[in-house]
């Protein structure tokens, strides 16, 4: 063995320095070569045809961003069109998409956007700061009675202008043809509501030409252009060659198969008619267990959080104590593993792995029937009660759970009764509090927000408006208010976990899981990404696919 000095890679014997270094020369070209060769291999490549799927209910309503309501022609829409933000997969957070920079204001009250100069929409010109103020104003306008208002009300002025009270938007003002100045109506980031899908930024001439017929003849400015709409069959794009991104989108074209049915999405996927498919509950442990499919699956805990909410109008459940004995009653991680075939995330507060804010150090409460009846024998129900659950038919956080977790809820002498509702009818019995318990998926991202989020909570929340449990405590409504007006991004992550601490103590739901989104994909393709706020948001101009691909040469 040579000895070694200081810079190790010489050895102190002069007779062997001449060896030496020839075989570490050698050795670093081999290093070099294969570095090249992978890069090489990795390398996108340009071309070919992608066959994706539509898989949330039936045909698509339309391919207006600003008239969409539902997440199936979200999904498709967003890669015909782009927002002034977008969502960042890898940070989990939204950023800044058609500006070059943004300036904000000490109070974080105004933003000042300077927006990318070579932006074009699909019939060629180039987006302004004209077209910002306009979409944002046509997204509020009673006219549009567009769903993603309540992305665009965070905007100072916007309920004037909706109203009829104001002919502008006094939040937005034009600085110059590439700069736009956004005021806020609270110091929010204007992220992660802007980033919507919803909030796109359209050419004013092409919506006003098109009129109603825009929806179905759409024009964007993103990676993708508008080709044909198959009704009930398919939607077709094609590589816009002027998009902002230089070398991007590599796919020529990119096909979105209208396919609702799991049993037709897993056929097609596995005749490789698909190249990527959204898996649902039944194919999970399936393809989980299928060496073809399980290497090529992308999992993601989606900012949507499964609980069981109780009324505390209903008086056992007005005792923390109780509301906690149920949450130790229940081993949700034996109900996530036999009845939703581990597709799902145990729950360890309303803030999900995902969300910026999560307390990687937090615990959630675990199965524990000794902590159980005493918490019930301390709050005065060791011989237990009855209550009703309402709930939807969905497999994953539905009446059918309620029905799993009642064995457990026996031991601690407590009964349910499950009632079984059609969406719509729980979401009015919920604003109201017409009821003693409901599950039911929330949103626990508002756009990713974890502020935003929590303020569901709030108690100056109501339950038209998202707090269906009416929660009420002082000290997490200061711990968000001084959230509200706190810059520092650190310190306000801070307040809001312990915020999330607090309700997760207090208990007034039982944390069931957060939905495990999952998508499979083909061996051939690469840059599918874990997407947080909807894993069907795929940005498709950063997917490629290789040589191996029947489509690789389809134009």
């Amino acid at each position: 063995m040579a000895e070694f000095d200081g810079a190790y890679l010489f050895p102190k014997k002069e007779k062997r320095k001449k060896g030496m270094v020839k075989k570490i020369s050698i050795l670093l070209a081999g290093i070099l070569l294969c570095g090249f060769m992978v890069g090489e291999a990795l390398a996108a490549r340009p071309g070919g045809t992608f066959h994706f799927c539509a898989p949330y209910g039936g045909d698509l309503l339309t391919l207006d961003p600003h008239k969409g309501t539902r997440t199936n022609d979200m999904l498709v829409m967003l890669n015909l069109n782009r927002s002034l933000y977008s969502w960042d997969p890898e940070k989990n957070r939204p950023r800044l998409e058609l500006g070059e920079k943004v300036d904000v204001s000490a109070d974080g009250l105004v933003y000042r956007i300077h927006l990318k100069k070579n932006v074009k929409f699909h019939n060629g010109r180039r987006m302004t700061a004209d077209d910002v103020i306009w979409s944002y104003e046509r997204v509020m306008s009673p006219k549009t009675a567009s769903a993603s208002a309540r992305f665009v009300r965070v905007i100072k002025g916007t309920k004037d202008y909706e109203e009829g009270k104001a002919s502008k938007i006094s939040g937005l003002r034009k600085i110059d043809d590439f700069t736009v100045e956004i005021t806020m109506e609270n110091p929010v980031d204007p992220s992660y509501s802007l980033h919507e899908v919803g909030t796109a930024i359209l050419p004013r001439e092409e919506v006003e030409k098109k009129g109603d017929g825009f929806g179905f003849d759409p024009v964007g400015c993103g990676p993708f252009r508008f080709g044909k709409w198959v009704k009930g069959s398919e939607i077709v794009m094609v590589k816009y060659p002027d998009y902002y991104e230089k070398g991007k989108p590599y796919l020529d074209k990119l096909v979105y198969k209208i396919m609702p049915e799991a049993a037709s999405l897993d056929m097609a996927f596995r005749a490789k008619e698909l190249d990527a498919t959204v898996v649902g509950s039944t194919q999970y442990p399936v393809y989980k267990a299928d060496p073809r499919f399980s290497e090529n699956m992308v999992e993601v805990a989606e900012l949507f959080t499964r609980v069981m909410g109780f009324n505390p109008q209903y008086a056992p459940f007005s005792k923390k104590e109780v509301r906690q004995a149920i949450n130790y009653a229940i081993d949700s991680r034996l109900i996530i593993q036999k009845l939703l075939k581990e597709k799902a995330f145990p729950c360890v507060g309303f803030l999900p792995s995902t969300s910026p804010a999560f307390d990687p150090r937090a615990r959630g409460y675990e199965f524990n029937l000794p902590k159980a009846k005493a918490l019930m024998k301390e709050a005065g129900y060791e011989k237990g009660f009855t209550f009703e659950c309402i709930g939807t038919s969905g497999a994953s956080a539905g009446v059918v759970v309620v029905e799993a977790i009642m064995p457990f809820l026996k031991k601690i002498n407590v009964k349910v009764k499950p009632q079984r509702l059609e969406g719509a009818a729980l979401s009015d019995r919920l604003r109201k509090m017409n009821y003693q318990a409901f599950i039911w998926s929330l949103s626990s991202g508002a756009g990713g927000d974890p502020l935003q989020a929590l303020y569901r909570w709030h108690s100056k929340n109501p339950s038209t408006a998202g707090n269906y449990i009416g929660y009420n405590n002082p000290e997490f409504d200061r711990l968000l208010d001084t959230a509200f007006k706190t810059r520092d991004m650190s310190k306000r992550v801070d307040l809001l976990r312990k915020a999330d601490a607090l309700f997760r103590k207090d208990a007034p739901v039982w944390f069931f899981n957060y939905n495990k989104a999952v998508i499979a994909h083909q061996p051939w393709v690469h840059g599918i990404k874990p997407v947080a706020v909807e894993m069907m948001y795929q940005n498709m101009a950063d997917v490629w696919i290789d040589e191996s691909s029947p489509r690789a040469r389809e134009k």
